[in-house]
C-alpha cells in the first residue's frame, strides 16, 4: 500500500540492479540440491546443463517438487546463458516473468522451458542452450 503523505517507499536496490537480479535468480536451491544428490555439481557451465539432462527424473511423481524444480531448471538455464553468452541479460517482463534477452533483442522464457524439461525432459536444457547461443 502506498500512502503519498509518507513519502516515497524505500525500494530494495537489488530489484533494479541487473547483477543483483541475476544473483537472486541464480539461487535455484532445490535444483542444486537434487543435482548434488545425483553427483552433478552445478557450476553455471554448459557442461553442467548436459549433466542435468542425464539425471534420472525421480521428481516427476511429486507435483509440488515438479513445479519448483521446473522454475529452478529454467532459472538455472537462464543463469548459464547470461553468464556465458555475450550480451545476454536478465529482464523482467511487465507480467513479472523473468526472461533472458539476447543482444539482438530476442527474448527467451527460460522458466517455461524449465517446466517443460522437468515434466517431460524435452527439450533438453543443453539443446535449448545451443539454440540460444547460436543467436
Amino acid at each position: 500500500m502506498n500512502f503519498p503523505f509518507l513519502g516515497k517507499r524505500r525500494e530494495e536496490s537489488r530489484v533494479h540492479d541487473a547483477e543483483g537480479i541475476g544473483e537472486l535468480l541464480a539461487d535455484c536451491d532445490l535444483l542444486r540440491s537434487q543435482a548434488l544428490r545425483e553427483g552433478v555439481r552445478l557450476d553455471d557451465s554448459v557442461l553442467s546443463l548436459e549433466q542435468l539432462d542425464q539425471v534420472l527424473p525421480r521428481w516427476r511423481g511429486d507435483e509440488e517438487i515438479l513445479s519448483w524444480l521446473g522454475n529452478d531448471a529454467g532459472l538455472y538455464l537462464g543463469t548459464v546463458i547470461v553468464r556465458t553468452v555475450p550480451g545476454a541479460v536478465w529482464a523482467i517482463r511487465s507480467d513479472g516473468q523473468p526472461v533472458v534477452r539476447l543482444a539482438s533483442g530476442r527474448e527467451f522464457d527460460v522458466v517455461a522451458n524449465g517446466h517443460a524439461w522437468a515434466e517431460d525432459g524435452v527439450p533438453e536444457l543443453s539443446q535449448l542452450y545451443g539454440e540460444v547461443a547460436e543467436g
